[in-house]
């Protein structure tokens, strides 16, 4: 197997020829399978071809053309056009590639990452398709207690360790990646164009966010445009990462229960947040509820599901062990903030109290220990042990089963 790319390329692009021709296939006929558009379904039958049969199948009048060209190219010359976005090519021949996309019939022969080098290997290292990665999808039309919903469980599971997997997209797909951020923990999002295109446009502040603190991938090369055909292709991909995928919400034809449709297919868990039964945001996923859908309510419902009963509360339980050292009006006053009262208001009443407060929040941010974030709300974060990671985990939202009924 011949590797495109020099020697130092190991730790940038470093794709066999075959997958970088299949990957420039595959963009070079993307029109084509817009214009021959299938049922959903049917996609990834398509990009299960192998090259020649996708020639034949999609080539059209072009297909001696497309061959020719396809026969012709220089992986080389091709990596190193790629590279110019700054992103790297990782193929599916190189050990970091993700296991968990090979239980796809059609794994993308090649992943586009736009991120930081050492933590895209980190971040696609702990994805199995088991407990590393939670996936949380959902509508683009959105409610606003969806959204809610949605960047809770994304700060919730990110601040416990997982990463957050999603499209991008309006609504549901921002929320959870925003709620990630907030958690300074890791996501990914997953495109539909190449890595280093911003798709929605509206979303350029997010997208540079996350390829500067997570991870953008996808399977088609950089500088590729949005396809319709591309976003249910993407959701194969969302799914294989994820242990349990989480649609937040979605009416009954929306693009997310595709998603949800292959975590199945793939032995994958499925959960869903209920909504209003007379709500036509909420179709699909009480729809799924009631084929046996997991309920999802919030990030510990997440943490059970993937850890087993009591992994929220474990995790809440290790905070307060490690922070125990705390005088304690600064532990009174972290322990506020992991249980939801993240705002002054909440847990100091009089102006005392609140100068009280802020002087424990300015030290407890001096130490590391809470973040600040907008609309003078914080969060509890604590340092990753180890040094080759600076990352702050946010621990919000993971509270004993008692703690919440009260609130």
């Amino acid at each position: 197997m011949t590797m495109a790319g020099g020697a130092e390329g190991r730790s940038t692009n470093m794709a066999c020829d075959e997958c970088v021709r299949r990957s420039w296939l595959v963009a070079r006929l993307a029109g084509h399978l817009e214009r021959r558009r299938a049922e959903r379904t049917a996609i990834r039958g398509v990009l299960a071809l192998r090259d020649e049969e996708l020639i034949a199948a999609l080539g059209g009048g072009r297909r001696a053309v497309i061959a020719a060209e396809w026969d012709q190219i220089t992986p080389a010359d091709v990596l190193a056009r790629w590279s110019l976005s700054g992103s790297r090519a990782l193929c599916r021949c190189d050990p970091r590639y993700p296991a968990a996309l090979n239980d796809l019939p059609d794994p993308p022969a090649v992943l586009h990452l736009l991120g930081d080098p050492g933590r895209a290997d980190e971040l696609l290292a702990g994805q199995d398709g088991q407990r590393g990665c939670v996936a949380v999808v959902g509508a683009r039309r959105s409610s606003v207690e969806a959204v809610e919903v949605a960047r809770d469980i994304g700060r919730g599971c990110a601040a416990a360790g997982l990463a957050v997997v999603s499209g991008m997209a309006l609504g549901i797909d921002s929320a959870a990646h925003t709620g990630a951020l907030d958690a300074s923990g890791a996501t990914i999002a997953v495109l539909a164009c190449g890595p280093d295109r911003v798709y929605p446009p509206s979303r350029g502040r997010l997208h540079a966010e996350i390829a500067a603190r997570g991870l953008v991938l996808s399977e088609l090369p950089p500088g590729t445009t949005p396809y319709r055909w591309a976003f249910p292709a993407r959701n194969r991909i969302i799914a294989a990462l994820a242990g349990l995928t989480v649609v937040v919400e979605a009416a009954a034809r929306s693009g997310s229960l595709i998603t949800a449709e292959i975590a199945l297919e793939l032995g994958r868990g499925v959960g869903a947040v209920p909504g209003p039964v007379a709500s036509w945001r909420s179709s699909g996923t009480n729809a799924l509820l009631r084929d046996g859908a997991h309920v999802i309510r919030n990030a510990r419902d997440v943490l059970d599901d993937l850890c087993g009963a009591g992994g929220a509360r474990q995790a809440s339980d290790q905070l307060e062990l490690e922070l125990s050292g705390l005088e304690p009006r600064l532990r009174e006053t972290l322990i506020a903030v992991d249980r939801g009262a993240d705002s002054l208001a909440a847990h100091a009443s009089t102006p005392e109290a609140v100068a009280g407060a802020l002087e424990a929040l300015a030290e407890l941010e001096l130490l590391g220990l809470v973040t600040r974030l907008p609309g003078g709300r914080y969060a509890v974060t604590r340092r990753l042990s180890s040094a080759a990671d600076d990352r702050c985990e946010v621990l919000t939202n993971l509270t004993h089963p008692g703690d919440r009924a009260s609130r």
